[in-house]
């Protein structure tokens, strides 16, 4: 039943001193009925676990009793807590799947939206990716813009630490271009340069050589579409993943081309690889300025491709910040403690 706890979330009981004590407040309590017990008990999740994560970010009691929910807190936390579930149920209705991820981004949203904090955002303030595999779900503001710029925008700059979802969201995004019609190719690029490693010292042919450094596009494209499509496609050379020198000497048109690890490439690749741009294409280029591997002394062709290109008409520079980390917990503290010893 929703409304039973199991003991895997025991230790959610007690309140987190985080978010909790910014919205301490005089008591408040909100009963929210629920239509379909169903869609109820997805809401809430396995154990109740989604309402655990409302009372931990939030700092509120959340309780589920048959059809309704009553959350008791401050009166913004109370009021985030009824339209996050209000705006999940919500999808659910409309036959999408909810995860704790759409939990967190939604409270997202609703803390780092400027001069809000009343409620989660409507369902047109979260930019969306549909695919036929599945519905991506921007979780922060940052998120949101980036989506909107990839929708606006010929040439975007994802800039920011990893785990902030630029390579894995402009990977759906071009899924989403290719199901549509809207582009006849997808093709995605890293420069192989990894933590001083270099191609002629490894095993096997150059397929085998490079598919290392581009397994995290694989591994995103797997994610947002089906795997015979993928196969079909990279069987097709309608996706295309090669390393970047392999795009010197080409016209990229009709295309969706994202260039992964951006950081490493040097100022004449990067120019190489924005010059391929050809008519009806888009392209995407993302980075973490952090994570240079690149030898000591050499300059990195985001950097400058950034700061030459900012105020261009039709370029847009998204910029990521630790607070947009989504992996996990962890992953955002860890860029924290990284970002203040710099």
């Amino acid at each position: 039943m929703a409304g039973i706890r199991g003991p895997a979330l025991a230790g959610h009981r007690k309140p987190v001193k985080s978010r909790a004590s910014e919205m301490r407040s005089a008591k408040r309590r909100v009963v929210i009925p629920f239509e379909e017990n169903r869609l109820l008990s997805e809401l809430l999740g396995e154990y109740d676990r989604n309402l655990a994560l409302l009372e931990e970010r939030l700092g509120i009691e959340a309780h589920a009793h048959g059809n309704l929910v009553t959350l008791t807190g401050s009166d913004e936390a109370t009021s985030i807590g009824k339209s996050v579930l209000e705006q999940l149920y919500a999808r659910l209705a409309r036959g999408e799947h909810v995860t704790a991820g759409d939990v967190d981004g939604l409270m997202r949203h609703a803390s780092q939206a400027p001069g809000k904090g009343r409620e989660a955002p409507s369902p047109d303030g979260v930019a969306k990716i549909s695919t036929r595999r599945r519905v991506v779900a921007a979780r922060t503001l940052a998120q949101s813009s980036y989506i909107k710029a990839l929708e606006d925008t010929d040439l975007v700059f994802g800039i920011g630490p990893a785990g902030t979802g630029k390579t894995y969201l402009a990977v759906a995004f071009a899924a989403r271009c290719l199901e549509q019609g809207i582009h006849e190719r997808i093709i995605l690029s890293r420069p192989a340069v990894e933590a001083g490693e270099r191609l002629g010292f490894l095993p096997g042919d150059m397929r085998e050589k490079v598919d290392p450094y581009l397994r995290p596009l694989y591994d995103a494209l797997y994610d947002v579409l089906p795997p015979e499509k993928v196969e079909r496609g990279l069987e097709t050379g309608i996706i295309e993943i090669a390393p970047l020198a392999f795009m010197r000497g080409r016209t990229l048109a009709n295309s969706f081309v994202i260039l992964d690890e951006a950081q490493n490439t040097t100022p004449m690749q990067m120019k190489m690889f924005l010059t391929r741009l050809g008519e009806g294409s888009k392209m995407v280029v993302t980075g973490d300025p952090s994570q240079i591997d690149l030898p000591v002394g050499q300059k990195s062709g985001l950097d400058e491709a950034v700061k030459l290109l900012d105020g261009v008409e039709g370029i847009r520079s998204i910029r990521f910040t630790g607070k947009d980390v989504v992996r996990r917990d962890l992953v955002a503290r860890i860029v924290e403690a990284y970002d203040k010893s710099a």
